[in-house]
């Protein structure tokens, strides 16, 4: 009969068994489940929290990158724009001066040709004076004396020699 008492039931033990049992359970649920699930409540707040933080960041980091690559655009087009401008500056610059160098030449040629025609008229007007000059030379030394046809050879080669001298 010993292998009887082993099967057997206590009913007070058994009762006892099983409000130990929910003695227990009642303790690890109000002292280790209640602090764990708290805690990692705490840890998935705060893991939401950082999730919430890095996707704040990145979207402020896109604007950025975007506000940065407008103003490189900006910057682009106002370099081009200074550019073109400087280039168009120095064209015109270039032009006038161009002009201004054509007008001066021209002014330069114009002033060179008056010189020139002043120059030939006085060098003409001196001419006539001096040939005006040998001919009254020339018309005296005729009226002194009579001419034959040996002396108004002479008159001639004289009037030649003196023309030579002359220029």
């Amino acid at each position: 009969m010993q292998v009887q008492e082993l099967v057997s039931l206590v009913p007070w033990t058994f009762i006892a068994t099983i409000c130990n049992l929910f003695i227990q359970m009642y303790l690890i649920k109000r002292f280790l489940f209640k602090p764990i699930n708290a805690m990692l409540e705490k840890r998935k707040a705060m893991a939401d929290a950082q999730i919430s933080d890095a996707e704040k960041a990145k979207n402020e980091a896109l604007a950025m990158k975007d506000e940065y690559e407008k103003d490189m655009a900006d910057a682009k087009n106002k370099a081009s724009e200074i550019l073109s401008s400087a280039q168009k500056t120095a064209s015109d610059q270039s032009e006038r001066m161009l002009q201004e160098a054509a007008a001066q030449a021209a002014a330069l040629k114009a002033k060179a040709e008056s010189d020139i025609a002043q120059e030939k008229r006085k060098a003409v007007n001196e001419a006539k004076n001096e040939i005006g000059g040998m001919a009254m030379e020339i018309a005296g030394k005729v009226i002194e004396r009579e001419i034959n046809e040996e002396d108004h050879k002479k008159l001639i080669d004289d009037f030649i020699a003196n023309v030579g001298e002359a220029s």
